[in-house]
């Protein structure tokens, strides 16, 4: 057992509190990872806030890179000293979503509670989204691991875990952009440039960001967007469809405002797709007119880490990286200690960072 210092959810809303836990032994087919960098993802925050219900004390945080310290029996194709990202993918391999390639919906992967984490009582921590990064060292299933290059800066590398692959995925592998479609990314944070530099990868003709900010739609054009729409306008959608000449064939919702999700359709073309990136809160409510779905023939449908499969995807994503074609560099904001968590987190609820990244020693 290993004494680890993490920051702990005691209270939903509450500031997080750094504490020393104590972290099990990697028990069968587990692996400890030493964390380099984890960056703040606004799941995180939403956790944080109760947004999603769950279990206190917790530690969250799944959104990380760093060094192969153990492995437990069974674990096989890693090893010690192994740079890795530790992402919340936890796929059993045979269950109708993971033989169908969506890992990231594995029906056997429910939280059964059984946390590696306890307190200095003995009491047992939840281990946020069976990841718990927020920490100095995580144990974690082998699945949940994958093997980077070593030579990848951790900070950036950490984004690939979960912001890159949710908004890159959502255009490629959910929506399925091809050459020469018309794209909306409403919402331009840390997924939402990511989504739009999936629909620039993917050949798009236009890819039109909107955002409540100006200086974000600034930021937007940088990764690929083509055009910038204020969604405090009267009627945003229709400059929007005004610089398309036309509707959408893809508008990818990568914010977690209620708003986003009623106005989103309007935005569409016929037999366009509104795909659901962000993620409200439990038991917020959309609302559409089923009639207009119908008759437009346009769809609605979600987009679970981008409909991720790691070992296909994080390899194609470094090697766009390397190639200087998918930017990661330019997406971390700030690097924080993980002293200053709560104030990362005040930072990124501002809505001006793009990802904010707590770093290790």
């Amino acid at each position: 057992m290993s004494k680890v210092k993490a920051a702990v959810c005691r209270e939903f809303g509450a500031p997080l509190v750094i504490e020393e836990v104590a972290l099990a032994e990697p028990q069968s087919g587990e692996v400890e990872v030493k964390i380099a960098a984890c960056a703040i993802c606004h799941s995180d925050i939403s956790m944080a806030e109760g947004g999603w219900g769950g279990h206190l004390p917790a530690i969250y945080g799944h959104e990380a890179a760093g060094h192969v310290t153990k492995v437990g029996p069974g674990v096989r194709g890693l090893s010690v000293g192994d740079t890795v990202l530790v992402t919340l993918f936890r796929s059993c391999g045979h269950c109708p979503s993971c033989v169908t390639m969506h890992p990231g919906s594995c029906v056997n992967s429910v939280d059964k509670h059984d946390h590696p984490i306890t307190g200095a009582d003995g009491s047992p921590y939840s281990q946020g989204v069976r990841t718990g990064a927020f920490a100095e060292k995580v144990v974690v299933d082998q699945t949940q691991v994958v093997s980077i290059p070593a030579d990848l800066p951790m900070d950036a590398a950490s984004l690939l875990a979960c912001g890159v692959i949710t908004g890159v995925g959502a255009a490629v592998n959910t929506a399925g952009v091809r050459p020469g479609d018309r794209v909306v990314v409403i919402g331009a944070g840390g997924v939402g440039l990511n989504a739009i530099q999936g629909a620039r990868i993917a050949g798009a003709a236009h890819i039109v960001a909107v955002d409540m900010l100006p200086e974000k739609l600034e930021i937007a054009k940088e990764f690929g967007a083509t055009a910038g729409v204020l969604a405090s306008a009267d009627k945003p959608w229709k400059e929007a469809r005004a610089i398309m000449s036309g509707g959408a064939d893809h508008v990818l919702v990568a914010t977690g405002a209620i708003k986003a999700f009623d106005l989103a359709p309007r935005y569409l073309a016929f037999h366009g797709k509104m795909v659901i990136v962000g993620m409200p809160h439990s038991g917020q409510m959309s609302e559409y007119e089923p009639v207009i779905v119908g008759a437009t023939g346009q769809q609605i449908i979600g987009s679970k880490m981008g409909d991720g499969v790691p070992a296909r995807d994080f390899p194609w994503m470094i090697e766009l990286y390397r190639q200087g074609r998918l930017k990661l560099d330019e997406l971390v904001s700030k690097r924080w200690p993980l002293e200053q968590i709560n104030e990362a987190i005040a930072d990124t609820n501002t809505g001006g960072a793009k990802r904010n990244v707590i770093v290790f020693d």
